[in-house]
């Protein structure tokens, strides 16, 4: 018998295309992710996910028993959707995702006021790339989403919220911490960048090239922390949020330093799909998210 925990286990590892980092995103272990599949697979009597070394990847059973499942989970929501209008902001669940940046330093932040509001609302915060982040929302797994910049699909509709400004930080002890640079001064450093897809990715691009830097030598990180953590060992320089990096530079962990031109600002935008009817405790969330004029201290 198909269950629904076997349906979210299977959309989980497509989207993760491996078991492992299924079993993060659903707090369960490797072998019970694996277990939960071929318990499916034997249910529907067929093969629905390769196990490549490149990773796990769907058959053409599989990419059909996926998108059922989706249509399914669409309908659960729409149903929960439906019967949390009856509540108001007395039940139901809010469902939200941000890029990496915004889901990891303000996302929380923001939730926290809310469910001071809407105490008995569930909340839940997903967390991924751009490309992530934009994928929720059309697939209707998330209500609202925030991104840097403009989403890129027709579907979603965005509104910019406030600006956040970019920093560029070294290890402390770099001489080049306490000066006046323009981007010749940067020539030969080497600059450690976030992975492809990523928002912040696409504003270190930008920024290099209208440093003239775009030839410089980089070096791709995998998230936030570990770009600090590897400017902090002394690898390279690299281009953050402010709020990224804050912490790290009032402890003099990171150098900020003083670029000009400087870095350009981006604009922090809630976005959702324009098609989706907000429930209370969603419109209630977009309407707090309005109300910020700037990011919360």
């Amino acid at each position: 018998m198909v269950t629904l925990n076997q349906l979210e286990v299977l959309l989980r590892v497509l989207e993760h295309q491996g078991f492992s980092g299924a079993a993060k995103s659903l707090f369960m272990s490797q072998p019970s992710v694996s277990n939960h599949i071929r318990n499916l697979e034997n249910s529907c009597g067929i093969q629905l996910v390769h196990r490549t070394s490149a990773g796990a990847r769907p058959t053409p059973a599989g990419e059909v028993v996926a998108e059922h499942a989706r249509q399914v989970f669409a309908v659960m929501d729409s149903l929960e959707r439906t019967v949390a209008g009856f509540r108001g902001l007395g039940g139901g669940r809010l469902v939200l995702a941000g890029t990496t940046t915004l889901g990891t330093y303000l996302l929380p932040r923001l939730v926290a006021d809310f469910s001071t509001r809407a105490p008995k609302v569930r909340c839940e915060i997903r967390v991924g790339n751009e490309d992530a982040v934009e994928s929720w929302l059309l697939r209707g797994e998330v209500a609202l989403g925030l991104c840097a910049g403009t989403p890129r699909d027709e579907q979603l509709v965005s509104q910019g919220m406030f600006e956040e400004a970019m920093v560029l930080v070294a290890e402390p002890q770099t001489p080049l911490a306490g000066r006046a640079l323009t981007p010749p001064d940067l020539r030969n450093q080497r600059f450690l960048m976030r992975e492809a897809g990523s928002a912040t990715r696409h504003l270190q691009e930008e920024t290099l090239r209208a440093w003239g830097l775009d030839d410089a030598e980089q070096w791709d990180m995998w998230g936030p922390g570990t770009l600090k953590q590897a400017v902090c060992e002394g690898l390279g320089v690299a281009l953050l949020s402010e709020h990224v990096a804050r912490y790290e530079i009032a402890a003099g962990m990171l150098a900020d330093l003083t670029v000009s031109p400087a870095p350009p600002k981006r604009t922090v935008s809630l976005v959702r799909r324009s098609d989706r009817v907000l429930t209370p405790p969603e419109q209630a969330f977009a309407e707090l998210v309005r109300a910020v004029a700037e990011w919360p201290s």
